[in-house]
């Protein structure tokens, strides 16, 4: 039976059952987050089911429009997703692509990622401390063993040689010593496309940077003591919820109808701080969606989000939640 078919079977079934019971939600989504009515527009296809017998966690599972399993996870949220405890992405192949552990919606202790062979690749033990949410900068964990491809090991615990690829396996990104399981001494690797190529060069001791230096695709050299940081509001992330709830007008016919819920809006840090590419990925109701595009786009400037000294655009996305008075 062709991939195609199998996923038709599946996804008739799904909404059957979703019409049936309403036990599940199907959204087709693409890689940015950013949901679309057609299946043949998306990505990937997401279901939430209710959680089992015994937990508040909904079920998760994610599929390539093949039919072939993305993810298989829990969550305390269905929209945006927060996943909790054990997660399994796998690459199209239908290989293991990483096995990880999640704790409000961040990674959290042993992760393991695979090959597109199938084989070991590396090991890193995320911290606990807290980190802010958007972007997905994280740096606050330790590598405690790599692979090569054919299964040499490079990194054994916590101490060796690291190299990191890209998402794809495709390039190099990253290389250098590891000791304990942080980096120390010379690290190496080059990020960005061709437009916005560059190669860096950094110095650890025991983790922590001494320096950095980056250089573009023009010879322009940047110096930096700190790899990479997410975009902020002036303030935190706090400050623009309320700069959001002060310049909110409820619409009168929502108020009127008693319409509430959660806008989910998406929208892009640029390399001078304002915001672009404001989209709304998921709405109740079509005038709370057009208020909260309005009162984001007039949000003031932040402060744009660092990698290797240099700006960059950053994708966020956050909730916009609508609330009446015993709601």
């Amino acid at each position: 039976m062709k991939p195609s078919t199998i996923f038709s079977i599946l996804f008739c079934l799904l909404c059957f059952n979703q019409g049936f019971a309403q036990r599940q939600n199907v959204y087709f989504l693409k890689n940015s987050g950013v949901q679309v009515n057609l299946r043949d527009s998306a990505d990937f296809i997401r279901v939430v089911s209710e959680p089992d017998s015994g937990t508040t966690l909904y079920n998760v599972k994610e599929y390539y429009k093949t039919g072939k399993i993305r993810l298989i996870g829990k969550t305390s949220k269905i929209e945006p997703l927060q996943l909790e405890g054990q997660c399994v992405t796998y690459f199209p192949s239908g290989k293991k692509r990483i096995y990880a552990n999640y704790k409000d919606g961040r990674l959290e202790g042993d992760v393991f990622s695979y090959f597109p062979n199938g084989k070991p690749y590396a090991y890193k033990r995320y911290s606990q401390t807290p980190v802010t949410q958007g972007s997905g900068f994280r740096e606050d964990y330790a590598i405690m063993a790599c692979n090569d491809s054919v299964g040499k090991e490079l990194v054994v615990n916590g101490n060796g040689y690291y190299i990191g690829y890209d998402s794809d396996f495709k390039n190099v990104v990253e290389e250098g010593n590891v000791k304990s399981g942080l980096r120390d001494g010379k690290w190496k690797g080059s990020n960005g496309n061709e437009k916005n190529y560059i190669t860096f060069a950094e110095e650890y001791d025991n983790g922590k940077m001494i320096s950095g230096q980056s250089v573009d695709k023009d010879g322009l050299v940047v110096n930096y003591t700190t790899r990479a940081y997410e975009p902020q509001f002036k303030n935190g992330i706090q400050a623009f919820y309320q700069f959001l709830a002060s310049s909110m007008i409820y619409p009168q016919n929502a108020r009127e109808r008693n319409i509430t819920g959660k806008v989910l809006v998406s929208f892009v840090v640029e390399k001078d701080g304002s915001l672009s590419d404001v989209n709304v990925i998921k709405n109740p109701n079509d005038e709370l969606s057009a208020e909260a595009l309005r009162v984001v786009k007039k949000s003031p400037k932040w402060i744009p989000g660092m990698q290797y000294g240099r700006t960059v655009r950053v994708y966020y996305t956050v909730p916009i939640n609508f609330t009446l008075n015993g709601r």
